[in-house]
C-alpha cells in the first residue's frame, strides 16, 4: 500500500480537489494533518462529498485550527505550537492519501515546514495551476522535492496554458499525471471522470 502526499505551488490551486480525485481513483484513505480555518466545512467535509465509493476512511485532522492563515500563525492564534512529533500518520491497511496545507515551505511552527511531514517513501503529488510567477513557483517547489529524493509527479489544474507546462516538463523531466480542467463545478461524477482517467498514472 502506497501513501500519497498531496502539495500545491501555493494556496488554491486545486489540492483539494487533486486529493479527492486520487481518493476516489485508489479507494483510498484521506487525511488533512493541519486544517487551518473553515472548521465547519474543512477539507475533509469536502473530499468526503466528493468521494463515491464506500472503502474509504477519512482520519480526522490531528490539528484544526480555527483561522485562516499559515498553520504556525493560527496556532498561535489558538495559543498553540505544532508539534511535528505528535502528528502521527493513522494506521490503515489501505492506500492513504495525505493533504498538506498551503505550499511545500509554509511553516508548522519556528522550525519546520509542510515539507517536513513528508517521508521518503511517500509519492508526492505537486498540483500547479497557471498564474503571473507560476513557472516560478513551480519550479521552485519541484526543485526542493527532487533535492530531497523524492519520487515527485505533477497535476495541472485550471485552464491550458501550453508555454508554461511546457518549460515546466522540460526543465524538471517530471511525469505529468493530467490536467484537471476548469470546470462549472465538481460533484461526485465529475470526481470520478477524472479518477478513471488518472488510476493507471498514480
Amino acid at each position: 500500500m502506497k501513501t500519497y502526499f498531496i502539495t500545491g505551488i501555493g494556496t488554491d490551486v486545486g489540492k483539494t480537489i487533486v486529493s479527492a480525485i486520487c481518493v476516489e481513483a485508489l479507494e483510498a484513505d484521506y487525511w488533512k494533518p493541519v486544517q487551518a480555518g473553515d472548521l465547519d466545512h474543512d477539507d475533509t467535509c469536502k473530499v468526503k462529498k466528493l468521494v463515491s465509493n464506500s472503502k474509504s476512511v477519512f482520519h480526522p485532522n490531528r490539528y484544526a485550527l480555527k483561522t485562516p492563515m499559515s498553520p504556525h500563525a493560527a496556532a498561535a492564534i489558538d495559543g498553540i505550537e505544532i508539534d511535528l512529533k505528535v502528528i502521527k500518520v493513522p494506521k490503515t491497511n489501505n492506500h492513504l492519501v495525505i493533504e498538506g496545507a498551503g505550499g511545500l515551505l509554509v511553516p508548522l511552527n519556528d522550525t519546520v515546514t509542510v515539507m517536513d511531514m513528508i517521508q521518503p517513501d511517500y509519492q508526492v503529488i505537486v498540483v500547479s495551476r497557471h498564474y503571473l510567477g507560476s513557472i516560478n513557483h513551480t519550479l521552485l517547489t519541484l526543485h526542493a522535492l527532487k533535492e530531497k529524493g523524492f519520487n515527485v509527479s505533477i497535476i495541472f489544474s485550471g485552464d491550458a496554458h501550453e508555454s508554461t507546462e511546457r518549460i515546466i516538463k522540460q526543465m524538471t523531466d517530471v511525469p505529468v499525471i493530467g490536467r484537471i480542467d476548469e470546470e462549472p463545478y465538481f460533484d461526485k461524477n465529475v470526481v470520478k471522470e477524472y479518477a478513471e482517467r488518472f488510476k493507471d498514472r498514480l
